[in-house]
């Protein structure tokens, strides 16, 4: 799946965000004849380290061909530059946070990744395993098929909402940065306690949302809010433009817009890729009102498959309300870990 070029580098450009609180250095290999093997970053995020109080440094970006010697001289140079800047481990891969994409597919390679989700060979876990990275954390993917939910489900989603003093509605387009404004102010406050989180800055928000306008469907998009108008939960989908990025190799511009605009309503496949309610207001049932929600409106207009992605694997309310909903896990991600 190859990454459209304009935003590798909107990504990687100095202007960019996120790199008003991170120092990155970038590696190339290249063999005796001059050719590209592969490739790492070396991320000091101090987001990170503020929030965790640790001394962590990240890798990401990283591609090989299948030669361990490449390999392990890109994970020697991260590691050095990491331990240089007085970090204590080194974990990834990263591109650059867990806001971004992340994760080394390791389990799930016959079927094509969800707009925003790495893909890779699988000889990419011997290459670090051999160079002494360990197992941090594991992230799943769901996916779950239009049909499948149970007329039971809908019967106990409904009896849930009804009983809630808490009204839903879809994201309203025509208040654009209201609506991202809602976002900044449910995200940072109910993701903090994940595992690996980093906070997003109102900067790096706004450059998310506007990345994201041009391709987002107001249909799979969410909010939880009190009876008097207060967004105290979220559901983000977007379709699944993988199908036609992969089309496009990369190159968006000219013709690409095009195709995208064209054919953008016309994808049948959505992913989940962000869901959070404010601490004050969970176990009273939103996240699982939302979920289904977001199928019965997906799957209204012709979305006819979705995954929910990334979970944690030991988030136990996550996955117990897809696996509630009847979603299967079929992918899995592996976020790795060496002590430097």
């Amino acid at each position: 799946m190859p990454p459209l070029l304009f935003d590798q580098r909107n990504l990687f450009s100095p202007k960019h965000p996120f790199h008003n609180h991170a120092n990155v250095k970038h590696y190339i290999a290249l063999d005796e004849n001059g050719d590209v093997r592969g490739r790492i970053s070396a991320i000091v995020n101090h987001a990170h380290n503020e929030f965790w109080k640790d001394k962590v440094g990240f890798f990401g970006f990283f591609e090989c061909v299948d030669d361990r010697a490449v390999a392990t001289a890109l994970l020697n140079a991260a590691e050095q530059y990491l331990k240089d800047q007085g970090l204590d481990t080194m974990r990834g891969p990263m591109n650059f946070s867990t806001n971004e994409e992340c994760g080394l597919l390791i389990d799930g390679f016959d079927t094509p990744p969800a707009v925003m989700m790495t893909h890779n060979p699988p000889y990419y876990a011997a290459l670090l395993e051999n160079a002494g990275l360990a197992k941090a954390k594991d992230l799943l993917a769901y996916q779950m098929f239009e049909g499948q939910l149970t007329d039971r489900i809908r019967s106990i989603g409904r009896k849930i909402e009804e009983r809630m003093e808490i009204r839903f509605r879809l994201f309203n387009q025509k208040d654009f940065k209201g609506e991202v404004e809602r976002f900044k102010t449910i995200y940072n406050s109910a993701w903090e306690e994940n595992w690996g989180f980093v906070p997003m800055t109102d900067k790096e928000i706004d450059v998310m949302a506007d990345s994201l306008k041009m391709v987002l469907d107001p249909r799979l998009i969410q909010f939880a809010e009190t009876i008097d108008g207060t967004a105290v939960g979220f559901i983000l989908g977007l379709p699944d433009l993988n199908v036609i990025f992969k089309k496009l190799n990369g190159k968006l511009f000219p013709f690409g817009i095009i195709r995208l605009l064209l054919n953008k309503h016309k994808v049948g496949r959505a992913r989940i890729l962000a869901m959070g309610v404010l601490p004050q207001y969970r176990k009273k049932g939103i996240d699982a009102v939302l979920y289904l929600r977001a199928y019965e409106a997906g799957t209204a207009v012709g979305y006819g498959w979705g995954e929910f992605s990334w979970v944690l694997e030991d988030n136990e309310m996550m996955t117990s309300a897809a696996e509630g909903m009847g979603a299967k896990a079929y992918k899995t991600w592996r976020i790795y870990d060496k002590r430097i």
